[in-house]
């Protein structure tokens, strides 16, 4: 019975939204972004008209030093992708989500360089996690598509087309609603040989879990190289609710729940150096948390929310 009841949540609750809504204020400060001169200007809203073809929203906590590969990259790719199709219009948001270290400073060095058309830098005033971070980049942001990329620069940044073409290959019309999910299943074998029976175990635990919970017919849920369609975006990170390590997930199952179409594409990923997660405790609080994703929902302690304007 009690299976039952958990694994038919999503019909059951998804029809319509509705109920008190997931805080999406800000502090005063995160409000503003810094130009090249230093003036503050305000943030636009996620509500408004796109501007810009593409949003590239970057989570950063303690990042100094591994953020500037990543943007060099990310910078070098799309510059030159608006030199050869000058039409493409494109800014990156980075997110200091509470950091302690000079993380602000290394990305408002690219605002100077690029000007804050392109390059934005919004400093949280405390740390979030990682999906709050996100969730606030993306609020702030003016792209027609919006990506997700990661500060360690782990996916190659050029992959975005193949998770664009992901994207289009969806159909998205008349709605404009889909999501595109890089993906690193493919490599699963080989960090399988990798790694110790313990931590392999745990691994698939936490699949398991995400796929008896949560989400179906999704390989990898964490990679951090997700494409939004704007309107998807808008209707999934408003009832978002997990601002740390198990958001994908939430947000993913809140995409299946609106039966937004989401595509799975393989993508090129490294393991780089100075990873946040602490693999045995991080993977247990994430099973905690798809545990209680799922029966927040259930029992109605979360709904699902219709988009609207907030301070």
């Amino acid at each position: 019975m009690l299976i039952g009841w958990l694994t038919n949540g999503c019909t059951l609750q998804c029809p319509h939204v509705t109920a008190s809504m997931v805080n999406l204020t800000r502090h005063e400060k995160e409000k503003y972004f810094l130009t090249a001169n230093g003036d503050k200007e305000l943030f636009p809203s996620l509500h408004d008209p796109h501007s810009r073809e593409l949003s590239v929203v970057i989570p950063a906590y303690n990042e100094e030093l591994r953020m500037p590969v990543m943007l060099e990259e990310a910078m070098e790719y799309l510059e030159n992708r608006q030199k050869e199709h000058p039409s493409f219009t494109y800014e990156v948001i980075v997110v200091d989500d509470g950091s302690r270290d000079k993380t602000t400073e290394v990305a408002l060095q690219y605002t100077r360089k690029y000007g804050a058309d392109k390059v934005r830098v919004l400093t949280l005033v405390k740390n979030r996690g990682k999906g709050g971070a996100v969730r606030m980049g993306t609020m702030s942001s003016r792209g027609k598509l919006i990506l997700m990329a990661d500060a360690d620069g782990a996916t190659k940044f050029a992959d975005i087309e193949k998770v664009e073409a992901g994207l289009h290959d969806l159909n998205p019309k008349p709605e404009n609603m889909a999501v595109s999910c890089g993906s690193r299943a493919h490599l699963e074998q080989d960090s399988i040989a990798q790694r110790s029976f313990f931590r392999t175990f745990l691994m698939y635990g936490f699949h398991f879990l995400v796929w008896f919970f949560c989400v179906r017919g999704i390989k990898d849920t964490q990679c951090g190289f997700k494409l939004f369609t704007r309107e998807a975006a808008l209707r999934t990170f408003s009832s978002l609710h997990v601002e740390r390590w198990a958001f994908d997930v939430e947000l993913l199952y809140i995409a299946q729940c609106f039966k937004i179409p989401i595509a799975e594409v393989a993508v090129n990923w490294t393991e780089i150096e100075g990873s946040k997660l602490v693999p045995v405790w991080s993977w247990l609080q994430m099973g905690r948390d798809l545990v209680f994703i799922r029966l927040r929902y259930i029992t109605g302690a979360w709904k699902l929310e219709s988009p609207h304007k907030t301070d």
